[in-house]
């Protein structure tokens, strides 16, 4: 098993350093791609092009510029952003991702439990009027946009019934360090737990659903019942296992990406200045740095989250062990 975990960590840096040359030739390299004009200005002579050139090193060979760049994110981490000068982009990504990690850990928590909650339940009671209801309410809550229902949830909590006693706890829209207020990181971030995670509490639940329900279709099933074994014990110790398996890989794909600054929308309805309210800000400004140092930030942690699926689909399933 652990050489099967070594192989899989070094796939990982090695996607990682193809990711990060294909980041680079897309940003610095690719035909019509002069990020010295865009530092220099739209009306710059040709000598102020060729100053810029120099001093930011772009007059270099590109395995040069990328050995640079690399250097200036992972080791150094003295990049500066080409809008702000003198702003240093490692510092900026490095405060923007507790808030991201707050928001998407929390709502993973939840999606997590209520998801297996649903979909087992779901299961157990195959063709009930409570296995319809779930179904309902799990189609409901994959249908409503995350930006609606978190404006929904604001006009709720901070507007119309603020001042009521249901809701008068919850604080002013905004992100508190976990380190000098707990109570106050834990209660902002409250609602958008909710938010982010309802719609994946409703995905979740009917894909365990469905897996649950031909897991109960196979021979390793049908054994245990000829052994005696009660369906609740099939259910929760033999065909959960293997229809965690489906449920990890999309777990691993979504947290990853949401992580990597899909949480986009969420952060800008709570204010949350996270990873994705960051590089949206610098799309807006085309600053090249930041949206580099962001484009490697998620794509590290998508990488991350398929290894870590990896090395859980060795501990959920025997066979994979030896492959």
């Amino acid at each position: 098993m652990l050489l099967a975990i070594l192989r899989r960590v070094g796939q990982m840096f090695f996607v990682m350093v193809g990711i990060s040359m294909l980041v680079f030739m897309i940003f610095f390299a690719t035909p019509g791609a002069d990020p010295a004009s865009r530092i220099a200005g739209r009306n710059a002579s040709p000598e102020i092009l060729e100053a810029v050139r120099k001093s930011f090193g772009f007059d270099q060979p590109f395995y040069v510029q990328y050995l640079i760049m690399m250097k200036k994110i992972f080791i150094t981490g003295d990049l500066t952003s080409f809008v702000n000068r003198g702003w240093k982009v490692v510092p900026a990504v490095l405060d923007t991702i507790p808030v991201t990690l707050s928001l998407v850990i929390g709502a993973a928590i939840l999606w997590v439990i209520f998801g297996i909650i649903i979909g087992t339940v779901a299961a157990a009671t195959r063709g009930s009027w409570l296995d319809k209801l779930l179904m309902i309410l799990g189609l409901i809550g994959i249908s409503m946009p995350v930006y609606w229902l978190g404006e929904v949830m604001n006009l709720v909590t901070q507007s119309r019934y603020h001042d009521t006693w249901m809701f008068s706890w919850v604080p002013p829209l905004g992100y508190k360090n976990l380190s000098s207020d707990p109570k106050g990181w834990f209660l902002t971030l409250i609602i958008p737990w909710i938010t982010l995670a309802i719609l994946y509490i409703g995905l979740y639940g009917r894909v365990l659903r469905a897996n649950l329900i031909e897991a109960m279709q196979e021979d390793y099933v049908r054994t245990a019942r000829a052994k005696g074994l009660s369906e609740t014990r099939i259910l929760l110790r033999h065909a959960l296992r293997t229809s965690l398996i489906s449920f990890v890989t999309l777990f691993g794909l979504d947290f990853g990406a949401l992580v990597g600054g899909s949480a986009l929308l969420t952060e800008v309805v709570f204010d949350l200045h996270g990873v994705g309210k960051l590089t949206y800000d610098a799309l807006q400004n085309l600053d090249l740095p930041v949206i580099m140092t962001t484009v490697m930030y998620a794509s590290f942690f998508v990488v991350l989250a398929n290894a870590l699926v990896d090395v859980v689909y060795i501990l959920l399933d025997p066979r994979v062990r030896s492959v």
